[in-house]
Formats: structure tokens, sequence, C-alpha cells
């Protein structure tokens, strides 16, 4: 199949065009670089041994995106292209909603018109806010979102059942993602942030390296075995792989009305002072840190049953927290020699 894939060069993104590739499909990123690197597709090519085609293009340009459209007969759609800081959000919803809602309306009109059928959607585990019991399955009720980022991802997810359910011709999933970490193991790709890292992980890595001097912890007060946060810490790889069986079975779909959510986690909750002592653990140095206030737009913990996603998709996790901080931190070093 040949797949648009939005935000392509973005770190989810990436990973995600080198396992359709490898699972002999055939990726077209479309990104406006808003939030990544060019730098990004010379990673993608040099893992793949050749160039992915590249448009460096907004998801909110409808007229550019007709244009593609047009000129490449899509099979299928995976939208990563978002503003995604939840912190940030709090303070800029106005950008959130515009941005991220904006673009998904567009790639779903100019779907429609082409009669591209296949969909996948980078939706979040945001949408159950902080949840009642854990852990969540795909049956936990939707919260009202901590966050306008969280939020535009349980508004897109009803603004994709509204048009399933309006029998347009489209066939759509939503993967409601845990924390990704990691890289991918050559070290050619990973996450590469603008600026101050917004996740966790980048932040423990630049921290490690120097680039930063100190990594904040926010809050050590929750209601948690050592008072830090709790997530479900997801490696891209696995990440990346899901999205290719979720295109796959909607691929398999005969009728253009299906529509389901899926989880994708470990199915297991680590604490983030758990996460920094695996990663000094693992790769054997010692991190500076220090304890500050909660921040805004946070919850207290959160993990994934991930039954239904290896039920259905016949998905599962395979790589461990420790691979994920080892390949994370291989990145990073990459980083420093390529300066």
């Amino acid at each position: 199949m040949k797949i648009l894939v939005t935000g392509g060069a973005g770190f989810i993104g990436s990973h995600t065009v080198v396992e359709l590739y490898n699972a002999g499909h055939e990726p077209v990123i479309l990104d406006n670089l808003n939030n990544s690197d060019i730098k990004v597709l010379d990673g993608i090519k040099a893992i793949l041994g050749h160039d992915v085609k590249f448009y460096p293009e907004d998801s909110n340009n409808i007229s550019a995106l007709r244009t593609i459209f047009n000129a490449e007969k899509f099979d299928g759609v995976i939208h990563f292209a978002a503003h995604k800081a939840v912190n940030e959000s709090v303070f800029k919803p106005l950008d959130y909603y515009e941005n991220n809602l904006g673009s998904l309306l567009k790639i779903l009109l100019v779907m429609q018109e082409n009669k591209v059928s296949n969909f996948v959607f980078s939706s979040s585990c945001t949408v159950y806010g902080q949840p009642d019991v854990l852990p969540v399955t795909e049956t936990t009720p939707r919260k009202q979102a901590a966050s306008p980022y969280g939020n535009t991802k349980s508004i897109g997810e009803d603004i994709i059942a509204d048009q399933v359910n309006a029998n347009n011709g489209l066939k759509a999933i939503s993967l409601r993602y845990f924390n990704p970490i990691g890289a991918h193991p050559s070290a050619q790709i990973g996450e590469l942030p603008l600026g101050v890292p917004s996740n966790l992980v980048p932040f423990i890595t630049q921290t490690a390296a120097g680039v930063r001097e100190c990594l904040t912890i926010f809050g050590d007060d929750y209601n948690t075995p050592d008072g830090s946060c709790i997530r479900d810490f997801i490696h891209v790889i696995d990440l990346a792989k899901a999205h290719i069986k979720a295109l796959e079975l909607l691929d398999r779909q005969s009728e253009n009305n299906y529509y389901d959510v899926f989880n994708v986690g470990t199915g297991t909750g680590n604490t983030v002072l758990e996460l920094i002592k695996t990663f000094e653990e693992v790769n054997h140095l010692k991190l500076n840190y220090q304890i500050g206030k909660r921040r805004e737009g946070d919850i207290e913990k959160i993990y994934a049953q991930a039954d239904k996603i290896s039920q259905v998709l016949g998905w599962k996790a395979e790589k461990s927290l420790a691979e994920g901080l080892k390949d994370a931190w291989r990145w990073q070093q990459q980083l420093i020699t390529r300066k």
C-alpha cells in the first residue's frame, strides 16, 4: 500500500515510515518541519538505503493536500501531524485547537474527495484523564481532558467516529498511545526536540550529555510508591509497528464504516523515579536531578491494559524499558558525535 504519513519526519512518524517500508509498503512523508528536522530524512535514508518521497507542506494547507493526493493515489493515511506538548497547550489552547483539529478536518475532507478509505489516527491515553480504575481499557470512560492537547485528541476521535458513521467511505482506527521512548537501534533516528524538550526521556538524555544542567522531577507528593507520576513507557519501534498492524486490518475490512480504538502500551506502569534509576543502571552513569512542583496538565498515574490490541491486531510490546533507555542514550551520544 502507498501510505501518506503526515508528521512523518517526527519522532514516532519517522520510525513508522521505516517500519512501513520494512513491512512492504510505500510511505510518503508530509511534514512542515515545524517540530522536526530535515536531517531526519538522512537518517531514514541511511536505514533504508534510499530516499523516501517527502513533501515539505503543512497538513492545514488544503490546496497542497489536494495536489499531493491527486499526484500520489494513496491507499491510506497515518495522521501524526499535531502540536503535542501537554504543558504548552495549557497556555496556548487556541493554537492547539486550530492546528490539531484543523489539520484533521482537512485530511479527512481530502480523503473523502479522493475516495481514500484507510485512516489511522494518532490519539493518546490523555483522553482518559485521571482514570478511577487502573489499568485502563478501551471501555474505560473518557474524562474531561487535563489539557487542551488531550482535548484535541478526544474531539479528534469524535470527528472520526462521526465521519465513519456518516457512511462516507471511511475506515478508521484511533491508536491511544501511552508514553513512547527509545530510538532506532541504528541510532540514525530518534527523538529530536527543538529547543527545551517537553518529554521526559530526551530531557534525561540531554542532562546526561551535559546539554541541560539539571533535570526537574515535577512533583514527589503523588499517591504512588515513590511520590512521582506513573506512566506506561513503550518503545517507539513497538509503537510504530502497531500502526502497520492497524493499517493492514483496515485494508482487510470489507465494510466502509469500520471504526475502532486500541490502547498501545506495555500494560506496566513505572514511576518517573524508577525510569531515572533504570536509565542510570543500564547506561552506567548518574543524573543530576532535583524535585520541583507539580506541572500544570499532568495526571497522577496511568497505564494500559493491552489485551484488545493483542487479540484483534495480533500486536504486543516486545521491547523492554531498559532497551528503550539504552537506545535513547545511544541516539543522544550519536547526536553529540554528529555535532
